[in-house]
């Protein structure tokens, strides 16, 4: 993102020399000369407003001098009132170096001809009245468009600031997901050793292969819903194997879902919140079926267990869940439902909805 010193000073730099500035100006002079062809200077018209143009550019240019030189001022001197200044005091001379090269070869000087001469006092005492008030509006104007360029400056650097804000918090939240999902199943081949299982050994390997692929996924900001369903089965098969007669689990997801985005562990974490909560403290164990499907701009995760039923965690709905609902908030902001509920005839079921989005290529 451009720093607001390089906006503001981009900005200011349109405001010097750009073509509104100019525009403003040649607009007035016209007007002006105008006035003056049609009150003091009949005879030439033309040249009423051609004199008034180029009286109006040399006001633009010194005020434009005068806003950038010198570097620095007294502290006693405004910057604007230099400028307001500065524009007032040259226009008597600069109107009569325009009437001076205007002058007619051989012909006598302006101020000896009386007609002339009234056309310079009106020029000059009309550019004296003009000029100030002119300047006085552009800076008006300069200043409102700084104050409104500024505000929008800070209006992103606070955005930028709360979007670093949030992705941190995703990556705290993340990185508290990586133990607490390692230490559970490290927990289960843990009660395989211990009942001296011969699977201890195959399941340690499956869950070598699995972190490998799993680990890498956790600083991800995103992932697909097909990855994310890989995870799934691949921790299923591991819990499969330590509890083959008390675990059974059914996944179904249309090709359709699999592109979407999704959160890395949204729906591995659901899942494990099943087997920790639903199947193991059943002695008869259940089923855990997972289902994904889109619904116009929706997308619905549904995983649903046969388990032990609906019953508060010491931490209320565990560590893993909690935290998912923080991380959702983060990702979607309001636009996200997680509802967890009791299943007929028992068991729990939680529903995860969601934008359905495609992942950027």
């Amino acid at each position: 993102m451009a720093s607001r010193a390089g906006i503001e000073k981009k900005h200011g730099l349109a405001l010097r020399w750009g073509w509104g500035r100019v525009r403003f100006t040649l607009i007035l002079s016209v007007l002006c000369g105008s006035f003056l062809a049609l009150t003091i200077w009949r005879w030439d018209p033309v040249s009423a407003v051609a004199r008034s143009v180029a009286l109006g550019l040399v006001v633009l240019f010194v005020f434009g001098v005068f806003e950038q030189w010198p570097r620095r001022l007294p502290r006693w001197l405004a910057r604007w009132a230099l400028q307001v200044v500065a524009v007032g005091l040259v226009v008597p001379p600069a109107a009569a170096i325009l009437f001076w090269l205007s002058n007619p070869p051989g012909a006598p000087a302006f101020y000896h001809v009386a007609e002339r001469m009234r056309a310079y006092s009106a020029l000059t005492a009309l550019g004296v009245f003009v000029a100030p008030w002119a300047a006085l509006a552009a800076l008006v104007r300069q200043k409102e468009a700084l104050a409104r360029n500024q505000a929008l400056a800070f209006e992103l650097e606070r955005s930028e600031l709360e979007r670093e804000a949030l992705q941190s918090r995703l990556h705290l939240l993340q990185a508290q997901i990586a133990p607490h999902f390692l230490f559970n199943t490290l927990a289960n081949v843990q009660a395989l050793v211990d009942a001296g299982s011969p699977q201890a050994s195959i399941v340690l390997r499956s869950l070598i292969a699995y972190l490998r692929a799993a680990v890498p996924r956790l600083n991800e900001p995103a992932a697909t819903l097909g990855q994310e369903l890989e995870l799934v089965r691949a921790y299923l098969d591991l819990m499969h194997m330590r509890m083959p007669d008390r675990l059974r689990f059914e996944l179904s997801a249309p090709e359709e879902t699999l592109a979407l985005s999704c959160p890395p562990m949204t729906v591995l974490t659901l899942v494990e919140n099943a087997v920790r909560h639903g199947i193991d403290p059943s002695e008869e164990g259940g089923v855990i079926e997972i289902q994904a499907q889109r619904q116009g701009d929706r997308c619905l995760v549904r995983v649903r267990d046969t388990g032990a039923g609906l019953r508060l965690a010491g931490d209320g709905w565990g560590t893993g869940l909690t935290t998912l609902r923080e991380r959702l908030r983060l990702a979607f902001g309001e636009d996200v439902q997680l509802r967890v509920s009791a299943a007929e005839p028992q068991g729990v079921c939680a529903e995860l909805e969601m934008p359905a989005r495609e992942m950027a290529a």
